[in-house]
């Protein structure tokens, strides 16, 4: 894994990539959703930190968004495994497909 020199708010990641910061969020919850190293904590209080992602982790979220979104059937499963509050599973279910 090449230094990392730079990383970037999962708010920044969800404008570059067209994508609900919930849907982003609610993936990056899990930290074993993305290789080790690719979610980023930044603190920015005691108890406050915001998330971010290194290069590589952009690349696998966007790859993984592309493989889940082949079809419907594919994006709820995808949906179901991988947000684990139902109730917002459910809103992006209900979303058209893109």
């Amino acid at each position: 894994m090449a230094t990392v020199t730079h990383i970037c708010t999962l708010d920044y990641v969800a404008k570059m990539l067209g994508e609900d910061p919930e849907l982003l969020e609610a993936i990056v919850y899990n930290d074993d959703n993305l290789t080790y190293g690719s979610i980023i904590s930044v603190y920015t209080g005691p108890d406050e930190a915001i998330t971010a992602l290194t290069d590589d982790g952009i690349d696998e979220l966007t790859d993984m968004l592309r493989d889940a979104r082949l079809t419907a059937e594919t994006w709820h499963q995808f949906l179901d495994d991988f947000v684990s509050d139902p109730e917002l599973a459910q809103r992006f279910k209900a979303q058209p497909p893109r």
